[in-house]
């Protein structure tokens, strides 16, 4: 077996391996460790920092949606105030409207009777006038003036009273 496989070349290289491995270890292997452990913490502190700044963002979020569901109550509460607010409004435009109107309803009524009444004078007047000249031309004489008015008066206001 001495042909086949040279022990001290063997030795020689598993002494070799040896010496390269605590080389290695000594001024390499233990940098790359602790290059990757670094990053490893590194790492493991960027991912704590999102969950931070996840839950941080998660109670913004909710503080905000509060505000705004807080803002949109009270956009609701002012709209309900100003619907109120143009009812109680629309009520005293119609009230108010109203009050015109029967004053108007009024003043027109109070107008009628005063044309009514002056109506009635004129008539009065004219059946004055016409019965002075019937009676003028029935008895073909005249009276005074005054006189003739005082009685054609009282025979209106009788006839007035009948009715």
């Amino acid at each position: 077996m001495n042909g086949l496989i040279d022990i001290k070349l063997v030795l020689t290289q598993i002494l070799g391996f040896i010496v390269f491995v605590s080389i290695l270890s000594r001024f390499a292997w233990k940098p790359i460790l602790a290059g990757l452990e670094a990053r490893r913490a590194k790492i493991a502190g960027d991912f704590a920092e999102a969950e931070k700044r996840k839950g941080e963002a998660d109670q913004l979020k909710a503080k905000y949606e509060q505000e705004l569901r807080t803002i949109d109550a009270q956009a609701r509460a002012k709209i309900q105030e100003g619907v109120a607010e143009g009812q109680r409004v629309a009520t005293e435009i119609q009230a108010q409207a109203q009050t015109q109107a029967q004053e108007r309803l009024q003043r027109a009524e109070e107008e009628v009777a005063r044309e009514r009444e002056k109506a009635k004078e004129q008539m009065k007047e004219q059946v004055i006038n016409l019965s002075l000249r019937t009676a003028e031309k029935i008895l073909r004489t005249k009276l005074d003036d005054p006189a003739q008015r005082k009685l054609a008066g009282e025979f209106i206001d009788e006839v007035g009273s009948l009715r």
